[in-house]
């Protein structure tokens, strides 16, 4: 049955709207991603990758248990044998759970702006006539020193910051991520500061797990051919299952295992996949580099910090207002695209940008696990559509001790802006 309400008072109406304005923060959130349990874990929008992992990790655990385990429990004295079947059944759930710490947590993701920072340079081309005012424009690039290199970081246009040093945008959950390693499609998340250790742990205990199901499955094979007297090939002709599962953890064993010793590397040299492929550090000096055992101990022994984004915590709703509006006329807050190319000297990588002049106005020095440069592409184009400032740049580098020091240039070459109508 319908039923009119009474018109609501003015005042009501007001308090009714105040209390519609708070929303929790995942609620609002700008990013690709996926929450669960009111904003408690969250997944990159390719989630359901992580239920096919925990497919392939469960289904042939089972059949090794039910084909493979089983028929190996009286074959041992002492009943040890009952130890294959729980230790396999306990590693099985003890690599889900590392799998679902790397998927759904927030994986060092940068609070973006909701206004971009305030223009340092004016637009003095000829085309500004008398009586126009220039336009403000950002500088696409600013210089910072990292442990006394010189780097760029480089301004996200979808964010509205200028990206710490080693903090990348993720195009597929579109978000900047500090340490970015990569875009994993098989937990549904980036890779990036605080999560790296699991996933490491992860890809790595999944290849033990592969051997020891490898292992055992010849094992069984080897007890048919003495038990019966036969040849290795009619044993595994007998046991179609433990055929099954020696090719299909070969094969992953050649992916993860892959994965663990390029992994390895990584770690050992302090660089991420995606400065591994686009910098090639072995050609120069990496200025995060702290040796192999500071290397290792940064990953697996330092405290993770905490993350920047509280999803559960309320905040108001934020309205869409226009461009800011500078002499008259409404100008954007693009910045120039250029072309990103990287030189590496003898001591310092330079960053290909063109003429650069201006500063970011600090010195970073807190080695490699905290920030570094990048120059990736940004999503050229994307608006947020809010506009509060947050200036993050501050809080990530005190944690790394960053000082006041002047260390660099922003570039000349300044992006184009555009006129809104205002209705």
């Amino acid at each position: 049955m319908h039923v009119v309400h009474p018109p609501k008072t003015p005042d009501s109406a007001g308090d009714d709207d105040q209390a519609q304005e708070l929303l929790r923060t995942y609620q609002t959130w700008k990013g690709s991603n996926i929450f669960f349990l009111g904003g408690r874990f969250i997944f990159g929008p390719d989630v359901r990758s992580v239920f096919l992992s925990i497919f392939l990790i469960v289904v042939p655990v089972s059949v090794f248990c039910a084909f493979v385990a089983r028929k190996l429990i009286n074959d041992f004295p002492h009943h040890l044998g009952v130890l294959i079947m729980v230790i396999v059944i306990l590693f099985t759930f003890y690599v889900i759970i590392l799998l679902l710490m790397t998927s759904g947590r927030d994986p060092g993701i940068i609070p973006r702006n909701t206004h971009p920072p305030q223009p340092e340079t004016t637009d003095q081309s000829p085309e500004v006539g008398p009586g126009q005012t220039p336009q403000l424009r950002l500088p696409r690039i600013k210089e910072v020193t990292v442990n006394g290199m010189i780097v760029k970081v480089k301004y996200c246009d979808t964010c509205m910051l200028y990206r710490p040093p080693r903090c990348s945008h993720c195009s597929i959950c579109d978000n900047c991520v500090e340490r970015f390693d990569h875009h994993c499609p098989w937990v549904g998340q980036c890779i990036g500061r605080r999560n790296y250790r699991f996933f490491f742990m992860f890809v790595s205990s999944s290849t033990l797990l592969c051997i020891y199901v490898f292992g055992f499955c010849w094992v069984y094979a080897i007890k048919i051919m003495h038990s019966e007297d036969v040849s290795i090939w009619r044993a595994l002709i007998k046991t179609p299952a433990s055929i099954v599962l020696i090719i299909y953890t070969f094969l992953a064993v050649w992916f993860v295992g892959g994965l663990t010793i390029f992994h390895s590397y990584l770690i050992g040299t302090n660089q991420s996949t995606y400065e591994n492929f686009r910098y090639r550090y072995d050609r120069s000096e990496n200025p995060y580099n702290k040796g192999i055992f500071g290397n290792f101990k940064e990953v697996f022994w330092d405290t993770i910090p905490a993350s920047k984004n509280n999803f559960r915590a309320f905040v108001k709703k934020e309205l869409e207002f226009p461009t800011r509006v500078t002499g008259g006329n409404y100008i954007n807050s693009d910045v120039e695209k250029s072309p990103i190319d990287i030189e590496m000297g003898d001591r310092k990588p330079i960053w290909k940008n063109g003429p650069a002049t201006g500063d970011i106005g600090g010195t970073y020095g807190g080695g490699g696990g905290d920030l570094q440069p990048h120059p990736r592409q940004s999503s050229w184009g994307r608006r947020s559509g809010s506009w509060d400032l947050q200036n993050e740049m501050g809080s990530i580098a005190s944690g790394i001790g960053y000082s006041d020091r002047v260390s660099g240039r922003s570039s000349d070459s300044l992006g184009g802006s555009r006129d809104v109508v205002v209705k």
